[in-house]
């Protein structure tokens, strides 16, 4: 699916979101900032938007992984439009099976991505497998909402409006 729709994916994101996305992305950093990583991996990159935005916390290296071909051939061309191409490096890889030695990372993070993981379990035992011990995990998703009228806001968005855009 990702496939088919990396190249409007950023603007669909924006729109969707009404741009908290951004908010949220840079919420992500305020978390990890004090703990300075070194050495962080973006799971589900898609277009790369929060392997982007790691790089205001100055870590040695950036690694961004997703299972889709187009969303980091999009996040490439980012990439490279923002002269980025030496501080991250984009791989083509599942959370499921990680390409990484164990305790390799001193943060990872996964903006809505564990939502799509086939295997929860598996993606998260995996992250936690090269996180190291003392690292810090961050997940950015969704979540439901419980208190009223938002809740029936939320609902009608994403059951009739969002499938409708």
């Amino acid at each position: 699916m990702f496939d088919g729709i990396a190249h409007k994916y950023d603007f669909l994101n924006r729109l969707l979101s009404f741009r908290i996305d951004v908010l949220w992305r840079k919420k992500v950093i305020q978390l990890l900032m004090p703990f300075k990583p070194v050495k962080i991996l973006d799971v589900a990159t898609g277009t790369a938007d929060l392997a982007i935005a790691l790089t205001a916390l100055l870590p040695e290296k950036i690694t961004a992984i997703d299972i889709s071909a187009n969303m980091l051939e999009i996040g490439r061309e980012k990439l490279a439009k923002l002269g980025l191409n030496h501080s991250i490096e984009l791989q083509k890889a599942d959370c499921e099976n990680l390409p990484f030695e164990d305790q390799h990372f001193d943060a990872v993070t996964v903006a809505f991505g564990v939502r799509n993981f086939e295997n929860l379990d598996k993606g998260l035992n995996e992250i936690r497998r090269v996180l190291k011990v003392d690292g810090n995990l961050v997940i950015l998703e969704f979540s439901k909402v419980k208190k009223a009228p938002i809740k029936q806001f939320y609902h009608f968005y994403f059951r009739f409006i969002t499938p409708a855009i």
